[in-house]
């Protein structure tokens, strides 16, 4: 297989580095691979990757609506990266953990550089907002403050307010006869200040209350409720807080409004129990939902102008220091920017449409044309979901000759027609059941739903093994086939999310392989009971107990192909989303001291450090962003050309090797592989959606003049390959009417 290896050009501008080393330090030698300097910060590294989204909102190539789409995503990344990774890590600091981690540092030193990185980030994204927002005033898309607008826009904006809005505005009283009130995560408040009127007869010789009260108000976005608030059928937008704050004499009648200051919390995710101990796991995740809502706060953002003192009275009520407060100049919570991605066209990408795969584009029992085609690769969203795996559901229960449907889940989208299909299934009989992951974070309460309306029709719901989340995507059909049953299974790289599945690049595998069905047995068997004995998995890798050995065992073996032979063309190829393992990590570099070229495309952490001379010179490193998010996970393996690829649900992390079940299988099909080929080839030559990574953990953007990308290529192949479907049939049909 050859890749092409040819060097991307690289342009003097580089994005923030992500560790505190520079290129002035020499690099660590390659002598002691238990080294700390040889592998980089898992939290650092995955800043660098949120750097690299925000990028595309920087970049002017990009429409103009997705550059405002990636700014938002880069703040929501930035919201989940306080929820769930500080929030981590101030637990470990709270906890007195003294390890260090595989980099050779502690919470409190991750804390701090971590907060660095993020304070550089969040400045450029508030200067990437105002750069916009001059660009879409001149698209005709405006986002306005309440104070400039005309007092009859104003009045038109209060009378909206009062019908809409208002009934759900609670203020509550800050002073010693009232606690302070609850703060719920990434809500927008208002700390109000006012001059009352005079009560008690304690008034000045105005006539006003001598003290300053101050009140907490809410400003009830969600629930229906939209941050940003249209101007009548324009395509301008108030935000709502600043609508509520210049609405505060509704709810202060007759007072003096001082000040009405912004603020936001974030609150730690990170509320998991031991589900060891627990007697109903539904009920501990459900209680874990209710922890959550007042779990500590990690973060203050404020909105400036802040009063100093009244900033030192939030951080004492909330537990917080100087540290955990972010000053924001522009605006809090730019998450909420992609409500204002209006459906103008020519500010968007071009529409895609996903097409047909071409073997299930026949109208047939999908069965017979697995059975025949023997394996079928999805590449989504290139490749449509809905008439791909939603069609095998939606089939499997209705086909007369199915006998079972096993399923596991781990996140859905709230649209239930996978749940339909799921229900008509059992109504029609068949025997269904499904793992449910109850532990997916941030998507617990859809799950246990979902868990309870299965429950509700007779589905078999179970929650995985104990100690263990279900990563894995797999779905197996039994069906009564003209020489007994046989098994058809479904295998992929992404979840059962139609939703996601137009935005994530992902894999899937239809199989009738008979090897593998009964693998997914073992597998299926495996999570139903939590029974564990030494499973026979005849192809499939299967973490917590093969997938990692397995990955080792054959990073070792092209260590050894190199061995025997030095002029072996030994490869190996890996894509993706993160590469955090130590001993993974600790195996490639061997092969790269071995001569092995090493082809590591990942999307956001990653450990390893390329380009070391003596260590690491054989590997290079990418990091593919762009229009989709890259999700899927391929494993190449050169094997002195008697070729191995896997795809999956696993990362080289260490929670997906050892704590997590999951699932690589093998693609073997020539065909099959070939096109596995062309995406890894797309991926590693320059593109615009490549970074290249260096030795202290900086990335370059490729600046090849034009270069298309990868993504986009793969969209034309997909194109091109209806276009040549419809020529076929117009050429059958035209044929069949000469005949």
């Amino acid at each position: 297989m050859a890749i092409a290896q040819s060097s991307p050009s690289v342009p003097p501008g580089e994005l923030d580095r992500p560790s505190a080393k520079s290129d002035a330090e020499p690099h660590p030698h390659p002598s002691d691979l238990a080294s700390p300097e040889l592998y980089l910060n898992r939290e650092l590294t995955w800043l660098s990757f949120n750097r690299r989204v925000l990028a595309e909102a920087e970049d002017a190539r990009n429409p103009l609506l997705e550059r405002l789409k990636f700014l938002a995503i880069s703040a929501s990344n930035l919201d989940e990266f306080f929820m769930k990774r500080i929030g981590g890590l101030k637990q470990q600091e709270a906890n007195g953990v003294l390890d260090l981690t595989p980099d050779g540092h502690t919470p409190r030193w991750q804390i701090d550089q971590c907060y660095e990185v993020v304070r550089a980030q969040e400045l450029r994204q508030q200067q990437v907002l105002v750069e916009l927002r001059g660009l879409l005033k001149a698209a005709g898309i405006e986002i306005l403050r309440y104070r400039d607008l005309s007092q009859e826009i104003q009045q038109e904006l209060r009378d909206q307010y009062i019908t809409s809005v208002f009934p759900l505005v609670t203020p509550l009283a800050i002073d010693p006869a009232h606690p302070f009130p609850f703060v719920s995560n990434l809500s927008f408040n208002l700390l109000v200040s006012i001059l009352g009127l005079p009560r008690n007869g304690m008034a000045d010789a105005n006539g006003r209350a001598q003290d300053v009260a101050l009140f907490r108000v809410k400003v009830p976005v969600g629930a229906g409720v939209p941050r940003f608030v249209r101007i009548g059928r324009s395509h301008r937008f108030v935000p709502l807080e600043d609508i509520v704050a210049g609405n505060l004499d509704l709810l202060f009648p007759g007072a003096e409004i001082v000040s009405a200051e912004l603020f936001r919390v974030t609150r730690n995710a990170n509320t998991e129990r031991d589900e060891e101990e627990a007697d109903d796991l539904l009920a501990m995740i459900e209680s874990e939902l209710r922890d959550r809502r007042v779990a500590p706060i990690v973060r203050l953002q404020t909105a400036t102008p802040f009063d100093a003192v009244r900033r030192g009275m939030l951080m004492a009520e909330l537990g917080l220091d100087e540290r955990d407060v972010f000053e924001v100049n522009e605006m809090l919570g730019l998450r909420d920017l992609m409500e204002l991605v209006v459906d103008q066209p020519e500010l968007r990408d071009p529409p895609h449409h996903p097409i047909d795969h071409p073997r299930l584009s026949e109208k047939r029992n999908i069965f017979h044309i697995i059975r025949d085609a023997k394996a079928i690769l999805l590449l989504h969203p290139y490749e449509s979901f809905s008439t791909s795996v939603e069609r095998f559901l939606r089939e499997a229960s209705q086909d007369p000759k199915v006998r079972a449907i096993k399923m596991t889940l781990y996140r859905t989208s709230h649209d239930m027609t996978l749940l339909d299909y799921l229900l008509d299934a059992a109504r029609n009989g068949k025997q269904v059941a499904v793992v449910v992951e109850l532990k997916a974070r941030f998507d617990e309460e859809a799950n246990i739903r979902f868990a309870n309306r299965l429950e509700e029709f007779g589905v078999h719901v179970t929650y995985g093994v104990i100690g263990l989340k279900t990563h894995c995507k797999v779905i197996q059909v039994v069906r009564e086939d003209y020489n007994g049953l046989r098994r058809y299974a479904h295998i992929g790289t992404g979840n059962y999310h139609p939703g996601t599945a137009r935005l994530y690049a992902d894999f899937g595998l239809l199989t009738a392989d008979d090897q593998i069905g009964h693998d997914v047995t073992e597998l299926m068997n495996f999570l139903t009971t939590g029974y564990q004995p030494e499973r026979s998995y005849r192809k499939l890798l299967v973490a917590p107990t093969y997938v990692k050995r397995g990955l080792i065992e054959r990073i070792e073996r092209e260590i050894a192909v190199k061995q025997r032979d030095p002029q072996a063309d030994a490869l190996l190829i890996f894509k993706m989303n993160a590469l955090e393992d130590v001993e993974v990590t600790r195996a490639l570099y061997r092969a790269s001291m071995a001569g092995v070229r090493v082809e590591l495309i990942v999307r956001d952490t990653c450990r390893l450090r390329p380009g070391i001379e003596g260590l690491s010179d054989n590997v290079r490193v990418v990091s593919i962003v762009g229009r989709f998010l890259e999700h899927g996970r391929i494993y190449y393996f050169r094997n002195g050309g008697d070729e191995e690829y896997f795809i999956g649900s696993a990362d080289a992390m260490t929670r997906n090797l050892e704590s997590r079940v999951e699932v690589l299988v093998p693609v073997e099909d020539p065909q099959l592989r070939r096109e596995l080929h062309t995406i890894l080839e797309l991926q590693l030559k320059p593109n615009r959606c490549q970074w290249l990574m260096h030795a202290d953990g900086s990335y370059t953007r490729d600046a090849t003049p034009n270069a298309p990308s990868c993504q986009q290529q793969l969209i034309d192949l997909a194109e091109a390959a209806r276009l040549r479907r419809q020529r076929r049939r117009r050429g059958f049909a035209r044929r069949t009417i000469k005949g």
